[in-house]
């Protein structure tokens, strides 16, 4: 059997962005399904049971008892992108660990299911049993893959997500997505990002200018996650913006400068919402293509906890009606907000507390993970407080240490919450 680095690296030399090559027996696509076959393999070498429920999810298990603990982790990743100076598909530089999904979320549902062998070598009583659950598609869709596991297995009483931060996310913003369509003008294609849930790192165009030449564009920006726009550097906002100087007509640059441009918090788009328990809406343009002769612009917008998706639609109507902007919400997740005194979250932060001595309190964050997929889930790490979070960029990195310290955090607490009175 590989050790727990070995299995790590093992599994981020897998390309798994999902709904790609999609068939019959891999219906998230021939990436997934390939990690999802890993990942059992690995489990039967440690002697976990398991259950592969038709390449749609897959479940890792250990313990005995009538209720179970669960852990939702995902398989699948982002694409890499381009500008890595490290290896996307793994590699340890300088105790730090890359690689597309070392941090997000590879690298800890591994830490989860190490922690899980570690207490069953050791015949820890557990009163229930703990499940890991491997999901496929947490990046991208409406999550088939947990709604197939919910009308079909046992659910869980409560758990964790290893897709986060500690000590503990007691709340998530929701997460809309809305589709826009706009004229090009005098752009004659465009096309920008790789995820709706990215901050894009490139973004090219042909247009013609006031005289009517016809030239060629290309910015580079840095990516970053949807939920923290602020922390990249938006390449659509940056051709934008060189389009709108050089004199370009089209009303998507108009419409985008009007009401996006560097703003990353609605304020433009008249939705510039806040609430004390989980802060600031972000909007980011993460996708934008060409369709049938015109630009589809790709909104990921995230709203605090205590406002509705028509506190958003109602500005963003009146915003695209001024410029011939079409649009519809192409996604809607639901925000979650736990009771941070809840006897779950009190459990998993007392754990990080006796590892770590860090008296950091829980916290609301703007991703979205799958502790929204199921009551009584919370998201658990693997980020330590302070450290820099690099989910969805190039260079996707973990440290060593910190993935190791995730482990047994993930351990103690797979042992509390299995034995929870």
């Amino acid at each position: 059997m590989k050790d727990f680095l070995s299995a790590v690296l093992g599994l981020l030399a897998i390309d798994s962005v999902a709904l790609r090559e999609v068939t019959e027996q891999a219906p998230y696509g021939t990436g997934p399904a390939r990690a999802l076959d890993y990942v059992l393999d690995l489990c039967r070498q440690m002697n976990i049971r398991t259950q592969n429920c038709g390449g749609k999810i897959a479940w890792a298990e250990i313990g005995s008892g009538e209720e179970i603990v669960g852990i939702l982790g995902h398989l699948d990743v982002v694409p890499a992108g381009e500008g890595w100076s490290h290896n996307p598909a793994g590699e340890i530089c300088d105790g730090r660990l890359y690689g597309r999904g070392a941090a997000d979320d590879k690298g800890p549902t591994l830490a989860a299911l190490f922690a899980m062998k570690e207490l069953q070598d050791a015949a820890v009583p557990l009163k229930r049993r703990v499940r890991l659950i491997f999901g496929q598609c947490e990046e991208v869709g409406d999550w088939e893959d947990i709604a197939y596991y919910k009308s079909t297995q046992q659910l869980p009483v409560f758990g964790f997500t290893p897709d986060a931060d500690f000590p503990a996310i007691y709340g998530e913003k929701g997460i809309l997505e809305f589709g826009l369509t706009a004229p090009l003008g005098d752009i004659v294609s465009i096309e920008g990002g790789d995820a709706g849930n990215m901050v894009p790192g490139w973004c090219r165009c042909t247009f013609r200018t006031p005289d009517g030449a016809v030239q060629e564009l290309e910015v580079q920006g840095r990516p970053a996650h949807a939920s923290t726009p602020e922390k990249g550097e938006n390449a659509i906002s940056g051709l934008m913006s060189q389009l709108a100087r050089l004199g370009v007509n089209s009303p998507l640059v108009d419409f985008y400068q009007t009401h996006l441009a560097d703003d990353y918090y609605g304020g433009r788009l008249g939705c510039g919402l806040e609430d004390i328990q989980s802060g600031k809406l972000t909007v980011n343009a993460g996708l934008l293509r060409t369709l049938e002769g015109k630009a589809v612009l790709t909104l990921d917008v995230r709203n605090p906890v205590t406002f509705s998706p028509e506190d958003v639609e109602g500005p963003l109507d009146r915003a695209c009606r001024a410029f011939g902007v079409q649009w519809t919400r192409t996604g809607n997740s639901a925000p979650i907000y736990l009771d941070k005194d809840g006897k779950v979250v009190r459990a998993m932060t007392e754990v990080y507390r006796q590892v770590t001595g860090d008296d950091t309190q829980p916290t609301v964050i703007g991703g979205g993970t799958y502790a929204r997929s199921m009551p009584g889930i919370v998201a658990f790490g693997p980020m330590l407080p302070g450290r820099e979070c690099t989910e969805h960029q190039k260079d996707e990195y973990i440290l060593v240490e910190d993935l190791l310290t995730a482990k047994e955090i993930y351990r103690r607490t797979i042992e509390k919450l299995a034995n929870l009175a």
